[in-house]
């Protein structure tokens, strides 16, 4: 039994000492090898690695990207108009190492990280009015990207080991008290705007209605003007032809005017009295 045990106890020795040697990084994570609490090296490749036994020990921290959601926070505006402000970040760690040294666990580098997102929300939007804030076209991405900016030199100077990818404002409300009085000055200045637009409207139709009639009036009095001097061209144009024409036989044209004549004074079969040897007559009667 003693031979047994003499024999079992150093084996059960080398189990514990390769144990305690050994430690497994999963994908997704670092393990920061601490001699006496001290960082000394932090491993970010998945596999089997050693360690000196009863003398080093491992620290997890992750890899992957982690977000953070602020709690809603009261910010002023430029134009002192009181805002709740809620916003999210997406950071990692870098270098595992000194992230430990800094700040010492994930939760002391979400403080670091909030208080820094904090004070770059707070002052850029103490540089802009309310209204632009508002606008999702005009300042609010310009806004994310500063924020961002600045989060990011403030704990690159700081040398927590944080890189932060990206910082959004999800909300910009107006506190409970302030919501109703600001949106009725938001309706009364839409409608002043509203009315303003149709003024003018109203007004460029009253232009554009009388320039319209202007022209229609000065466009038709050119074309009578028009038409009366082609009509008088055209008369003295056939007076001219007819003269020409007659001028060659007048007697036939006496003949044919009188003709004419008859065409006009026997309409209706009137009663009429001529004397019998009037050229009138002869010519009536075919004489």
């Amino acid at each position: 039994m003693r031979k047994k045990w003499f024999i079992l106890t150093p084996i059960v020795v080398i189990l514990i000492l390769v144990s305690a040697s050994l430690f497994v990084v999963k994908e997704g994570e670092y393990k920061v090898v601490l001699r006496f609490g001290e960082a000394i090296r932090a491993v970010s490749e998945p596999g089997l690695k050693l360690k000196i036994p009863f003398i080093e020990n491992t620290s997890t921290l992750p890899k992957y990207q982690m977000t953070y959601e602020s709690s809603p926070t009261t910010i002023l505006t430029k134009d002192q108009k009181p805002i709740v402000v809620d916003n999210y970040t997406v950071w990692r760690i870098t270098n595992a190492s000194q992230f430990l040294k800094t700040v010492q666990s994930v939760s002391g580098g979400v403080q670091r990280l909030d208080e820094a997102v904090y004070n770059s929300v707070r002052r850029k939007l103490s540089e802009v009015n309310y209204d632009n804030i508002i606008s999702e076209k005009t300042e609010r991405g310009n806004i994310n990207d500063e924020i961002t900016k600045d989060v990011v030199e403030a704990l690159k100077r700081d040398e927590y080991g944080i890189e932060v990818i990206d910082v959004r404002i999800k909300r910009t409300d107006l506190p409970e008290e302030n919501k109703q009085s600001v949106y009725n000055r938001m309706i009364s200045d839409r409608q002043s705007i509203a009315a303003r637009y149709l003024s003018e409207g109203d007004e460029e139709s009253r232009k554009r209605t009388s320039k319209a009639d202007r022209t229609s009036t000065e466009l038709l009095a050119q074309a009578r003007a028009d038409a009366k001097q082609i009509i008088s061209e055209g008369e003295g144009e056939a007076a001219k032809i007819y003269n020409l024409a007659y001028g060659k036989d007048p007697e036939f044209y006496s003949f044919y005017r009188t003709l004419q004549s008859y065409v006009t004074t026997l309409q209706n079969e009137p009663v009429i009295m001529l004397p019998i040897d009037s050229p009138y007559t002869k010519i009536l009667l075919g004489q």
